[in-house]
């Protein structure tokens, strides 16, 4: 175990799974990070509300704690996914968990978490943890762009039913992510986690509350790419647009606070960048950031 992790009056310790349930709290109670529930839009997005978040970050929390135990990384992302589900909202942290169920099998075997690290967890998953990953659509629904046409067959919205495919190919869930092109989540899978261990640098190097971090975090990491939730939902325009506006209005609290408005009234929901921002939250917190 990390020697930085917090130690309560019981003795206990806040483990990768409780690190990683925090961080999916933080994603909510962080704000503003523009189109995104937190707590200052509790009821501005008609389908999901904070509650529902709050819900499926509990409901996380006894696939985490697998991951954390050593399970396989599918196992454990599909059985977070499930109790994450078990709330009225629907999907909520699908991409979150995705990111967080590999980063928390990495710190759980000691040491600082580290792009090597969590390369070595990804490189060495199987058919079967991309089985999993397949079932795992089966407990809410994801917005995902259409494959290619020699890849129809293993399309992730077909959920279990793509698996005899997925075994005949005799794909590994790393093999899954390496084909998921223009998936901002997918890349992490393929570039050791590149973008998520910066974002944490500057979470850490930030000053101030974790939540006043996280926003900035956020919306810095907004100005720099394409969201892919954003270009699945509305296309390449608009998601160049909110890349542009997030720049625009970096630095300048007024400018971000009024973007957050624009944009959950015109329902842009950046969440492939709140995904980064948890698995980013995650690591800063396995790296000592105090809450």
């Amino acid at each position: 175990m990390n020697d930085h992790r917090v130690t309560g009056a019981d003795g206990s310790r806040r483990g990768p799974a409780e690190n990683a349930q925090l961080a999916l709290l933080l994603d909510v109670g962080s704000a503003p990070k523009p189109g995104n529930v937190d707590r200052d839009h509790d009821h501005d997005l008609a389908e999901l509300r904070i509650e529902h978040f709050l819900a499926g970050a509990v409901g996380s929390g006894a696939g985490l704690r697998r991951a954390a135990a050593g399970a396989p990384v599918g196992v454990a992302f599909e059985r977070a996914v499930a109790g994450m589900s078990e709330q009225s909202g629907g999907n909520t942290q699908f991409g979150c968990l995705l990111l967080l169920a590999p980063l928390v099998r990495g710190a759980a075997e000691g040491q600082s978490l580290s792009p090597e690290k969590v390369t070595d967890v990804v490189e060495s998953t199987t058919v079967a943890d991309a089985a999993d990953f397949y079932r795992a659509f089966e407990h809410v629904d994801v917005a995902v762009g259409d494959p290619p046409e020699d890849l129809a067959d293993l399309d992730a919205r077909r959920g279990a039913d793509a698996i005899p495919a997925l075994r005949d190919r005799g794909l590994t869930l790393y093999d899954v992510m390496a084909q998921s092109e223009g998936d901002g989540n997918a890349r992490e899978w393929t570039t050791g986690f590149e973008r998520t261990f910066a974002t944490a640098a500057a979470i850490r190097d930030d000053d101030g509350p974790i939540t006043d971090r996280i926003s900035r975090a956020f919306v810095d990491r907004l100005a720099r790419e394409e969201d892919t939730l954003v270009r699945t939902k509305h296309g390449p325009e608009v998601a160049a647009d909110v890349m542009r506006r997030a720049a625009d209005a970096r630095g300048d609290p007024d400018a971000v606070a009024e973007l957050d408005e624009e944009f959950v009234a015109g329902g842009i929901n950046p969440g492939t960048t709140a995904d980064l921002l948890t698995a980013a939250t995650f690591v800063a917190l396995e790296w000592g950031v105090e809450v």
